[in-house]
């Protein structure tokens, strides 16, 4: 299995991508091996500063990298040796069994779509979160990002997807779905949510448990909680904030401590042919390690081919 990381997407340059790189190698079995995409000197001597052997690695240049200012759409094709360019073509070409990145989401999306390209059957590719569970476990929140506005069928996919990520990856046996919502009856919300709730009951691929609200996000109503990007976005930096708060407050507590990002590292972009792991700009090396262990666990689960069977 090779894995490749962009080393120039992070917020922090070169030094934080390389020392999580040096740790999850530490930690992966022989049979994986990391692809590091970046300034070819900076990994060098970054590798060096770490006491690693720059030989466990595989390195590809890169140059004029893209910046989180650069427009997203445009930036793949204005910048072609850029580390995220070369990593969707490593991917496109099958060189590499995923790609990671902290770097532009946008861009990440746009290689995800136009590079990578759609599962046959996906209306929409999303991007999951993780949400901890107060009785233990992890629940799966989605779309937070990828689609601000949705239609009902691309909703009542997500729900899908969201399914499939949590049975294969996170061990979820027959994980339950719940759709996001201002109110519990079948009838709450707005005309979205009431053709969506329609769908997602007569559907037969899933679990459906109805409309759940933002009070049920940390219970066990539901394993994957649907909702649009735009929504999705809204609760996931509603959380952060609160968690970064209470921290600062000086609070300390277990169950608070799940809520860090640097357990978790990176998301896979669902629905695409291919393994795209998508983390936090301002991720430390931490996370950035948790990344690369949570895209070795996606190629493992063979999400991508649950998928298309899910979708014949």
């Amino acid at each position: 299995m090779r894995i490749g990381l962009d080393i120039m997407g992070s917020d922090h340059g070169p030094a934080v991508p390389i020392k999580g790189a040096v740790m999850a190698a530490r930690e992966l079995p022989p049979e994986v091996r990391l692809v590091l995409i970046g300034d070819a000197a900076a990994i060098a001597a970054g590798l060096q500063a770490e006491g690693a052997d720059a030989a466990a690695f595989d390195i590809v240049p890169s140059m004029d990298d893209i910046t989180m200012h650069d427009n997203p759409t445009k930036a793949l094709q204005a910048k072609p040796k850029s580390s995220i360019s070369i990593g969707f073509h490593l991917l496109k070409e099958g060189r590499i069994d995923a790609f990671a990145s902290t770097g532009n989401t946008g861009a990440m999306l746009v290689g995800s779509v136009f590079i990578i390209k759609p599962i046959p059957g996906v209306l929409r590719p999303c991007i999951p979160t993780l949400v901890p569970k107060e009785k233990g476990g992890l629940g799966v929140l989605l779309d937070v990002g990828a689609n601000a506005d949705c239609k009902s069928d691309v909703l009542a996919q997500f729900g899908l997807l969201g399914s499939l990520l949590a049975q294969h990856v996170y061990h979820h046996p027959a994980p339950k779905v719940g759709l996001l919502n201002i109110g519990e009856e079948e009838k709450k919300g707005d005309l979205l949510r009431q053709a969506t709730h329609e769908l997602m009951r007569e559907q037969q691929q899933y679990t459906f448990v109805g409309n759940i609200e933002g009070r049920d996000l940390f219970n066990d109503k539901a394993d994957v909680m649907v909702c649009d990007g735009f929504t999705g976005n809204v609760v996931l930096k509603v959380i952060e904030g609160f968690h970064d708060l209470l921290e600062d407050h000086g609070v300390k507590d277990p169950f608070l401590q799940r809520f860090n990002y640097e357990n978790y590292g990176g998301l896979p972009v669902l629905g695409v042919n291919g393994n795209v792991i998508i983390g936090h700009g301002i991720s430390n090396e931490v996370a950035i390690k948790s990344m690369v262990l949570a895209a070795r666990e996606v190629v493992l689960s063979k999400l991508n081919e649950r998928i298309r069977e899910a979708l014949v």
